[in-house]
């Protein structure tokens, strides 16, 4: 393939027919950039969606972020490079920059920014139980901006049962929980509970999301009112009807169907931490009730039973009263109309 960019400055760039990785081959000419995006297997194949917005800048002096004012700025809506593997933690995976890093406006993220430059947006939370309200708030603030990096904070075991309670899950099964979730970019682990100067810059957070409901916590009205009033803060909304708090509601209130449907399928009464008195209760209840069913089915049948043999007495009852009708006319026949008996050989 050739590369009618680069042939207008004398080039002949050609792709070769096999290629393990995406090969970007960029070539600016006339204002035109070409770009070349070899074949990839398809669980590693990104999708770029180049949007055009081009606009000057003054010629001289530096934009944020190591960019030149005299660039053209095209921003582009990516998606990460591949869904087949979960999210990395920060951790170990780190900010790997080397230009000094200014924190994006609202306007300039809203524009779109560079390949190399994403917006990075944090959310935080304690994602007990995940479930679907938890991803379509982190769906959101995925797609605040069209070039955005998520970066996910998880609260540790310590600080979460300090502040907000006891929870289902460990801290290792809710990080694992979050990096797997197809919005999030990376995930920190041991989270803080209140976002500091020093981790905001140390993450190069552009910005934070958060359903803009006032937290009140550890001592605090709002644990993002210093968020907010720096700019920093991007709202996102609630999924009514859905919350680790209302899934725990479900199943305290129907405790018992679900202690007896677990000893069905074979914890013990140890592992469910369920008395002898109990488990004995729960058995003699789950038999009960097989015998309350088997009750009904019976029941049922001795209705379809009857139903049938009303159905079958009336069918009888119709066929007794046409032989009848039949019977007493052929008897009238045999005398005639003046009620002699009348001869068949006549």
């Amino acid at each position: 393939m050739v590369c009618h960019g680069a042939e207008r400055k004398g080039q002949n760039l050609t792709r070769p027919r096999s290629c393990d990785w995406t090969e970007l081959l960029t070539s600016v000419c006339c204002r035109t950039v070409c770009v070349c995006v070899c074949e990839v297997p398809d669980e590693m194949e990104m999708q770029i969606v180049a949007k055009s917005n081009s606009r000057k800048r003054r010629k001289d002096g530096v934009g944020p972020n190591g960019t030149t004012d005299d660039e053209d700025v095209s921003p582009m809506k990516i998606a990460r490079p591949t869904l087949s593997q979960p999210a990395p933690f920060a951790d170990e995976n780190g900010v790997k920059s080397d230009k000094a890093y200014e924190r994006l406006t609202l306007e300039e993220a809203k524009i779109g920014t560079s390949l190399d430059r994403p917006v990075r947006v944090y959310a935080d939370g304690i994602f007990d139980l995940f479930h679907s309200g938890h991803a379509r708030a982190l769906m959101q603030a995925k797609g605040l901006f069209p070039n955005t990096h998520l970066i996910v904070g998880v609260c540790n075991d310590d600080l979460t049962h300090q502040f907000k309670g006891f929870t289902v899950m460990n801290e290792a099964e809710r990080y694992d929980a979050v990096r797997h979730c197809r919005y999030v970019d990376e995930v920190v682990r041991n989270a803080p509970w209140s976002l500091s100067a020093e981790f905001l810059e140390m993450h190069r957070i552009d910005f934070v999301a958060h359903d803009d409901i006032p937290y009140s916590s550890a001592g605090s009205d709002d644990v993002y009112k210093h968020i907010k009033d720096a700019g920093m803060f991007a709202p996102t909304q609630r999924t009514e009807g859905i919350s680790t708090s209302d899934i725990i509601t479900r199943i305290v209130r129907d405790y018992d169907v679900y202690v007896r449907r677990n000893l069905q399928r074979g914890y013990t009464a140890k592992e469910l931490n369920v008395s002898f008195i109990n488990e004995k209760k729960y058995n003699l209840q789950e038999r009960v009730d097989k015998v309350k069913q088997k009750v009904k089915d019976v029941e049922e049948k001795s209705k379809e039973f009857v139903q049938k043999v009303e159905e079958k007495s009336i069918d009888l009852i119709q066929k007794w009263e046409e032989k009848s009708r039949e019977f007493i006319g052929n008897f009238l026949e045999m005398f005639g109309p003046e009620g002699a008996l009348v001869s068949t050989s006549q």
